[in-house]
């Protein structure tokens, strides 16, 4: 006969449920109204709670807004992959989790709340510093270049919604943006040796 569980153990289940709730919540709207444009009155509304319960588990919104923005990009490991396939996997990645929960990924919250709030904008610097050139195997300007691409794409598919990047169909989108990273992800041209990078440009004598 199994032993019966301790009497904290449901009150813990809830504790944890009631935190998730407000989580949840919360990147929704964060990520729809940033952080000047969210109240909590309006995440415990969401969450189904009094708004004192997001007090007690948080502290203030900008405590909330720190663990809202603890986000884990999930790259697929990507140094082992053919060189040609590479960028093609990382856009597809993001596509696939910004299509399927646009409204509550954690990294459109980052962006919306990064325009105005310099917390959120030190947090999105950290995510893709410590998260993108590891999983790329790159080194940190071409990570930037790469996150620059895909922030991009996230602003104006998702939430500035300009109508002709929002009627593409994902595939269009694939094949559009994988051979620009492609290309950010190419190391230099080499010269050969003893040759300037470029020919000096002809110069005319004027009589």
């Amino acid at each position: 006969m199994a032993a019966p569980e301790p009497a904290q153990a449901p009150a813990a289940r809830r504790s944890d449920h009631t935190r998730a709730a407000i989580l949840a919540a919360a990147r929704r709207h964060f990520a729809a109204y940033g952080f000047e444009g969210t109240t909590i009155r309006a995440i415990a509304a969401d969450a189904g709670i009094d708004h004192s319960m997001v007090m007690r588990y948080y502290g203030s919104k900008a405590r909330l807004l720190d663990a809202a923005l603890d986000i884990d990009l999930d790259l697929p490991g990507l140094s082992a992959t053919p060189d040609d396939r590479r960028a093609e996997l990382l856009v597809r990645h993001f596509l696939h989790r910004w299509e399927h929960n646009a409204a509550g990924d954690g990294l459109l919250l980052l962006l919306r709340s990064a325009v105005t709030h310099e917390q959120a904008a030190q947090r999105t610097r950290e995510i893709f510093a410590a998260q993108v050139a590891p999983a790329l195997n790159t080194d940190p300007e071409k990570a930037g270049l790469v996150s620059t691409q895909l922030l991009g794409l996230a602003l104006t598919r998702y939430l500035l919604r300009i109508p002709a990047v929002v009627a593409m169909r994902p595939e269009e989108i694939v094949a559009a943006y994988a051979p620009a990273i492609h290309t950010v992800l190419q190391p230099p041209a080499r010269t050969p040796q003893g040759l300037p990078p470029h020919p000096a440009p002809a110069t005319t004598q004027t009589p």
